[in-house]
This record gives C-alpha cells, sequence and structure tokens, in this order.
C-alpha cells in the first residue's frame, strides 16, 4: 500500500495548478486550498441578475467548500470528524460572522483546530473563501 501519494479527485473541480486535491503522506492527509468552484467552474454561492450584479453569498460558499472538503476526504476513506487543522482565507472579515455561522453547523469546539486570515484576493473575483486543511487517517483503521 502506498503511503505516499497524491491524488486529483474525479467529479471534483479541475485544481487550476500543477497539484493534487489531496496528498497522503502515511497516516496524513493534507487537501489544497478548496473553494466552491463546480466541476463545471461554476460556483456555489454565487448570483448574477439580469443586469449584472452580482450577489456573492459567504453562507453558501463556507457551506460548498465544507462539502467539497468532505467529498475529498472521502476520496481516501477520510471524513470531517478526522481533520485536525484548518486555515481559512476570507477576502473580507465582514464575511466572518455568515462564514462563522455556517462553520459551527459543522464542527465544534473538539473539532479541527483553526486559523482564519484575510487575504487581498482569491484566483476568481467570485470567490469570498477558501480553505486547506489536515486530517489524520491512519490506514489501518
Amino acid at each position: 500500500m502506498n503511503l505516499n501519494r497524491s491524488t486529483v479527485v474525479a467529479g471534483k473541480a479541475t485544481p487550476r495548478g500543477r497539484f493534487p486535491h489531496i496528498k497522503r503522506a502515511g497516516d496524513f492527509l493534507y487537501v489544497s486550498g478548496t473553494s466552491s468552484r463546480r466541476p463545471d467552474n461554476s460556483f456555489a454561492g454565487v448570483e448574477v441578475d439580469a443586469m449584472g450584479t452580482t450577489d456573492l453569498d459567504i453562507r453558501a460558499q463556507t457551506r460548498a467548500v465544507i462539502e467539497n472538503i468532505r467529498d475529498i476526504l472521502a476520496s481516501e476513506g477520510a471524513c470531517l470528524g478526522d481533520l485536525v487543522e484548518v486555515c481559512s482565507y476570507l477576502v473580507d472579515m465582514n464575511d466572518f460572522a455568515g462564514y462563522n455561522q455556517v462553520y459551527a453547523e459543522y464542527f465544534d469546539e473538539t473539532g479541527p483546530t483553526r486559523t482564519t486570515v484575510a487575504v487581498h484576493q482569491l484566483p476568481h473575483p467570485h470567490l469570498r473563501i477558501e480553505i486547506k486543511a489536515v486530517a489524520y487517517a491512519p490506514l489501518t483503521r
């Protein structure tokens, strides 16, 4: 069994560069920065009306990011409960309350450690959040 492998997960948005969705290093799983981008390159939490006005919903984007991470972890037989650390990147700290509210639907004080930082921008102007994560998921369960 390979203790060190990198995987681009089928059915998820193709990475926008030469990197995997997830890397196994022994019993640890490292999830690359993940957004709300869908396989068709659209984004959860983005609505554009007929006049071109854009609504970016941090709650919907946060939910989609966490669910994308859940699916990526599942490709290695792991789950959100296996996460030990997450680092969240927000374009605007005014989104913190909405992000924090949705985060609490998935995790509590027994969950992973967390760092949240503000960044100038993410790879697409519709993105409000990106999360990278580390999980502990022994191969011999």
